[in-house]
């Protein structure tokens, strides 16, 4: 099975256009106004008018309230909501779209139980854990930890870049894998050749699954 790739982070039409034509399968918008890939309500209208067919639109939201979210979802046209924040199943749920949780991995989580929690989610996405960062942080995790019987529902991210998401894709089988700064040139500024870099790592793992 093809590994899927979401590009995310993207705060220019150019960046989208660019992950676009390398193969990418969703590219992703950050309304967390602390991140410097934060984009505002008329960037992120510019930015989805200019998707083609069957790429989605996934918008990032930490700890937002309905009111935000619903607004981005109408304007923007958001396919798929992602939750970085401490938001519970049942607000997740609450927003009329299919929705990925992300979850840290500290220490002692248990993936097991917390995917159980999430089970409405389409996905869930594994981040590395630093404190008081919601993600984005550019650092791996131990992917060993991550249980093979739920390498269907993972979306990887965590440090992901052109070096080392080859190994990933080949260790965990993840059914996404996500990246932002492991193609980018400065924070929130894409580089398209590492983009193009970034996929046919993609790909060469999967070869090898």
């Amino acid at each position: 099975m093809r590994t899927r790739v979401k590009i995310c982070g993207i705060t220019r039409p150019e960046d989208a256009e660019a992950a676009v034509h390398a193969g990418a399968d969703a590219i992703g918008l950050v309304f967390y106004p602390p991140s410097p890939r934060h984009v505002e309500l008329a960037q992120a209208v510019e930015i989805a008018r200019g998707l083609p067919p069957f790429v989605t639109t996934v918008g990032l939201f930490v700890n937002a309230d309905a009111e935000t979210i619903a607004e981005v979802v109408a304007e923007v046209g958001i396919d798929l909501i992602q939750f970085h924040g401490n938001e519970c199943p049942d607000y997740c749920a609450s927003h009329g779209r299919p929705w990925i949780r992300a979850l840290r991995m500290k220490d002692d989580i248990d993936l097991e139980a917390e995917a159980g929690r999430f089970a409405a989610a389409r996905g869930i996405l594994l981040d590395a854990y630093r404190p008081g960062v919601p993600g984005g942080t550019g650092e791996t995790f131990d992917w060993s930890r991550i249980p093979p019987a739920l390498a269907h529902r993972i979306v990887l991210a965590g440090g992901l870049n052109p070096d080392n998401v080859e190994q990933a894709v080949r260790q965990v089988r993840p059914f996404a894998v996500d990246v932002s700064g492991g193609v980018e040139s400065e924070p929130g500024i894409k580089d398209a050749d590492r983009i193009a870099r970034f996929m046919a790592a993609v790909r060469r793992g999967d070869e090898a699954r």
